[in-house]
Parts: C-alpha cells; structure tokens; sequence
C-alpha cells in the first residue's frame, strides 16, 4: 500500500472551503478510482495555515493511474485556487494495525 501525504498551505479564509470541496466533490470522484483505499484531511498542530491530505492506494501504479484520470485533471484546477503551494511525500506502508472497529 502507498499513501501520500499532501501537505497543502491553504489560503487565508479557504479552509473550510478546501475541506467541503474535498468531501463533495475530490474523494467521491477518489472513491471510483481502481486500488483507491482510503483519504482523509488532517491538521498539523505546528503548521496554522497547512491541511495535509493523506491518500491511500494499493499500489504506486493506482496512484500514478489517480494523477492521470480525467477526474483528476477536471478537479484540480478548483483544488489548486484555495491553496497557495503544496509539497508531496510518499510512503510505502509496511505494517498496518486496524482499530477495532475494522477487526471483524
């Protein structure tokens, strides 16, 4: 499994707005895409004027296939408008504990 880790500076007053487009519209459009796994928006404490989307996928290939789609390409630019900059980092997950809501 791959999860990236986007770390977006969001602009000022556009918090609330990246977070609703994210559900409305980016993770559905997400939830159709082959070896999609998971997503979620997350805040750092150290960082006031950053959400970071964390994405998993079950391989870099689906990941790669999620950059590529038309989907992508069609959300983007609505993305792109509420954040000033944006750094990836990507990560191989190697061990992977499920809460216990998951274990049945």
């Amino acid at each position: 499994m791959i999860e990236r880790h986007v770390t977006f500076r969001i602009r000022p007053g556009k918090a609330e707005e990246f977070v609703s487009y994210f559900g409305s519209a980016y993770a559905p459009a997400m939830a159709r895409q082959e070896g999609f796994c998971g997503a979620e928006i997350i805040r750092p404490d150290d960082l006031t004027d950053a959400l970071v989307m964390v994405l998993r996928f079950a391989s870099a290939e689906a990941a790669q296939a999620w950059r590529d789609s038309a989907a992508h390409k069609e959300l983007s630019p609505t993305l792109k408008s509420l954040y000033q900059s944006s750094e990836v980092r990507v990560h191989e997950v190697l061990a992977e504990q499920p809460g216990p809501d998951r274990l049945r």
